[in-house]
C-alpha cells in the first residue's frame, strides 16, 4: 500500500489555533507537529493517495487561513511506501494504558503481551478520524476507566459517546465492561469509520453507531455515562440537552475544551445543573469537565 503524506509549515504561534480547528472540523487524520526548541510547527496528514491529500488540503487550507493560522509555505506531498507510512506514525504514536485498558497500534499486535485480566483496543492509523492521540480523547478515556474501576454492575450501565468520531471512546467502554454502549456523529463518514474500528477489534454487535446530532442523537435517551468530546462553544450551546440525557447518579464527561476556556464551560454547566458534583482536569493545553448528577 502506497499512501501520501501532506505536510505544511505554519507559524509556531498559530499551533493552538490550528489544533482547535482540526478538532472542530473532525479532521482526525490531521495532526499538529511542533518543534518547541526551534519554535516551528506543521500540520500533517497521511491520506490514501495524492489525489485525496490534495483534495483534503484544498478544503482545509482556506479554513486554516480564515481561522487566523499563518501558513509558512506551500503544501508538500510525498508518496509513502508501506514501511514509510508505518514508520511515520511509529515516530509519534505509542501504546497507551488506562487502568486495565490498553490502546495499542495494530502493528504491535504480534508482539503485545497483556497482563492477566487486561484488555486491548487495536488502533489502525490508516483509518481516518484519528487514533486517540489527542489530549481530549485521553482525558475522556481516563475518566471512563476511573468510573469502571470496582463496579460490579457495568453490564447494566448505558454509555453514550456523543460526537463519536472514530468510535474509540465507545469501543473502550465496551472493553471496560459497560454493557449498553452507543455512539453517534453528525458525519456519516465518522459513523462508517467507527464501524470499521469495531470490526478491527471484533466488537461488531456489542456497540451501536448511528448518525445524529446533539438534539436528535440524545432525544429520548438517558445514559449512566455520557461523553461529549466536541468544542467548548458547542458544549455550552447544547448544555441543556446534554444535561437532560444524564440518568440520576450518572456522569457527564465533557472535553474538547482549551484550558483557558475551562472556567467558562464549568460555570455555564454549574449554573444550569445546581447540586451536581463537578471536577476538572488539564492535560497539556486541553481540559475536561466532569459533572455527576445526584442519584
Amino acid at each position: 500500500m502506497s499512501l501520501c503524506e501532506v505536510k505544511v509549515e505554519i507559524a509556531h504561534a498559530s499551533a493552538d489555533a490550528a489544533d482547535q480547528l482540526l478538532l472542530e472540523a473532525g479532521a482526525g487524520s490531521w495532526s499538529v507537529l511542533e518543534d518547541a526548541i526551534a519554535k516551528r510547527a506543521w500540520v500533517q496528514a497521511i491520506c490514501a493517495d495524492e489525489a485525496e491529500a490534495r483534495a483534503q488540503w484544498a478544503d482545509l487550507g482556506p479554513r486554516l487561513e480564515v481561522a487566523g493560522v499563518a501558513l509558512g509555505g506551500s503544501a508538500e506531498f510525498r508518496t509513502l511506501a508501506d514501511a514509510d507510512w508505518k514508520d511515520s506514525y511509529k515516530a509519534h504514536f505509542k501504546a497507551s494504558r488506562f487502568g486495565r485498558l490498553h490502546w495499542v497500534p495494530e502493528w504491535e499486535r504480534p508482539t503485545t503481551v497483556l497482563p492477566e485480566g487486561d484488555v486491548v483496543l487495536w488502533l489502525d492509523p490508516g483509518l481516518a478520524f484519528g487514533t486517540g492521540n489527542h489530549e481530549t480523547t485521553r482525558l475522556c478515556c481516563e475518566r471512563l476507566a476511573t468510573l469502571a474501576e470496582g463496579r460490579s454492575d457495568l453490564g447494566a450501565l448505558r454509555v453514550i459517546d456523543a460526537g463519536c468520531g472514530s468510535g474509540i471512546l465507545a469501543l473502550s467502554a465496551v472493553l471496560l465492561g459497560f454493557g449498553r454502549v452507543e455512539g453517534f456523529d453528525n458525519d456519516p463518514e465518522a459513523v462508517r469509520i467507527s464501524g470499521e474500528n469495531a470490526a478491527l477489534n471484533g466488537l461488531e454487535g456489542r456497540v451501536r453507531f448511528f448518525e445524529g446530532d446533539l438534539v436528535t442523537g440524545l432525544a429520548g435517551r438517558q445514559a449512566d455515562v455520557l461523553m461529549a468530546n466536541i468544542l467548548a462553544d458547542v458544549l455550552v450551546r447544547f448544555a441543556e440537552p446534554l444535561l437532560a440525557a444524564v440518568a440520576p447518579g450518572g456522569s457527564l464527561i465533557l472535553s474538547g475544551i482549551l484550558a483557558q476556556e475551562c472556567d467558562n464551560v464549568r460555570s455555564e454547566f454549574v449554573r444550569k445543573a445546581p447540586g451536581w458534583t463537578v471536577s476538572t482536569r488539564t492535560l497539556g493545553e486541553w481540559s475536561d469537565v466532569c459533572l455527576v448528577r445526584q442519584g
